[in-house]
């Protein structure tokens, strides 16, 4: 499944981030309540998802991780080898830009090749 999913425990902020995002990205998004890994080239958690995530993270670069500035969570996100973590007091626009620059990394918003051209 190509898409991001949302694991986000505060719904209403997780449905504003799925309005926003589904305008922005080129790929579907969807709210989940158990982040796979697998089935996404992108995952957006709070750190009550982020805590459940199977450690070691065998693709850290697909987490987004929107947490509270404290030290623990922090270490945690680092020692996981999370690239994109963000306060969980930024404005929506802040989560979105490290979304898409996650779905960047790894190659999720890349537009699809044109079918190939048969010459004349």
């Amino acid at each position: 499944m190509n898409c991001i999913q949302l694991a986000l425990s505060d719904t209403a902020k997780a449905d504003a981030l799925r309005g926003v995002l589904a305008r922005s990205a080129p790929i579907e998004v969807v709210c989940v309540k158990v982040p796979e890994l697998d089935r996404a080239c992108v995952v957006v958690v709070d750190q009550d998802h982020f805590d459940s995530l199977p450690m070691p993270l065998a693709t850290p670069e697909k987490v987004v991780l929107i947490s509270s500035n404290d030290p623990g969570s922090l270490k945690s996100a680092w020692d996981a080898g999370v690239v994109s973590v963000i306060s969980d007091q930024d404005p929506l626009n802040t989560a979105v830009l490290a979304i898409l620059a996650a779905c960047l990394r790894t190659g999720a918003a890349r537009p699809k090749e044109d079918a190939p051209k048969v010459p004349n």
